[in-house]
């Protein structure tokens, strides 16, 4: 039979904390947020009718102070301060969404709702040619076919070039050429529209050259070019340098490893990168004033006589001032809309087809 050493004594062993005094021993249910945007909408709409605000963004506006109130009020009694700071911060991130895609919905929402009262297959298939602008007839087909033919122009020249630029900056350039090349990019980044539109009109004077969608479509070249570089130069250097290394290792030469290796790693961000492009392109509308003057007729040739396009025909009937005008400028605004969408959509769908393949 065993017996404790002399001098020794048992203590109890301590008994393992509870539950309670854990550290964050109390929170809050997960949809609380919820509720505190309940809450806040109600006390923010209630003042502002109190006080007489007519305006639903000041209604916006108070509430999310409350939501922001509340939410750190109701987390420092129930948690702690360290957790209310926390979800202060998680909530000025939220509110700061908000704010930024509130008015981009309520854009997308009255361009939808406005535009597809006028929008029909007529619509899209007629052009402006002997339509008065008070008539209720009339349709966008001339500035559509100027848009195609415009932007596709415009992406044939500038999509090559912006990417074989990009390609010599990430891969080849080093010295005074490339510091310089960049240079310019950066400063052509933040050119307006109408300074381009004006340097191609300067050329047109000085060659004696006639209106046409061709010279609206070299000036969209300007404006796209650097924002193709800069895309596809930052997806190109995503690519990792491991990949350019095992192909060099297997004695595959240099082009061949751009080609084969490092372009379809990246087709995915460069794919977007153009999309984009012709997002910022598509709706310009001063080079379009400038260098093609529009036409109500329809002109397919765009190396001869003017054209039409999609943000010039918005503008020509905004201008106009009738009621059937102001009709078809939102319904060729949701065309537009619609136009950069299935571009970007088509983009995202080959992107994803020629990706690499990342299955073992």
């Amino acid at each position: 039979m065993s017996h404790a050493p002399t001098g020794v004594v048992e203590r109890p062993s301590p008994a393992s904390p509870s539950p309670k005094s854990s550290l964050g021993s109390r929170s809050l249910p997960r949809l609380a947020p919820l509720g505190f945007a309940v809450v806040s909408v109600a006390l923010g709409v209630g003042l502002s009718l109190a006080a007489g605000w007519e305006s639903r963004i000041q209604w916006g506006l108070i509430s999310a102070l409350f939501f922001l109130a509340v939410s750190y009020v109701a987390t420092t009694v129930v948690e702690n301060q360290r957790q209310a700071r926390d979800r202060l911060a998680t909530s000025v991130m939220w509110v700061c969404f908000l704010i930024a895609v509130v008015p981009l919905a309520s854009l997308l929402w009255t361009t939808i709702v406005r535009g597809a009262e006028r929008l029909d297959g007529y619509f899209l298939t007629h052009s402006m040619a002997g339509v008065l602008g008070s008539e209720a007839s009339g349709g966008v087909y001339h500035a559509l076919i100027g848009t195609l033919e415009q932007v596709g122009i415009a992406t044939a020249i500038s999509a090559p070039l912006g990417l074989l630029t990009a390609v010599y900056l990430v891969e080849y350039g080093k010295g005074a050429l490339a510091r310089a090349v960049t240079f310019f990019v950066d400063v052509m980044t933040g050119i307006p529209s109408i300074v381009a539109g004006l340097f191609i009109l300067s050329i047109m004077l000085i060659a004696n050259l006639e209106p046409s969608g061709l010279m609206g479509a070299l000036a969209l070249t300007i404006l796209m070019i650097p924002v193709v570089v800069r895309s596809t130069e930052e997806m190109l250097k995503l690519v990792p340098n491991e990949l350019r290394e095992a192909s060099l290792a297997l004695g595959i030469p240099k082009w061949r490893t751009i080609l084969k290796v490092v372009l379809p790693t990246a087709i995915g961000g460069i794919t977007t990168g153009v999309m984009l492009a012709i997002a910022r392109i598509a709706g310009e509308t001063a080079p379009i004033i400038l260098l093609v003057f529009g036409s109500q007729l329809i002109n397919a040739n765009p190396f001869e006589g003017a054209q039409s396009s999609l943000p010039f025909y918005i503008y020509e009937q905004y201008k106009i001032g009738e009621a059937a005008s102001y009709d078809r400028a939102w319904a060729a605004a949701l065309v537009l809309i619609a136009f950069v969408m299935i571009l970007n959509l088509v983009a995202r769908g080959i992107a994803r087809w020629k990706a690499p393949k990342t299955g073992r």
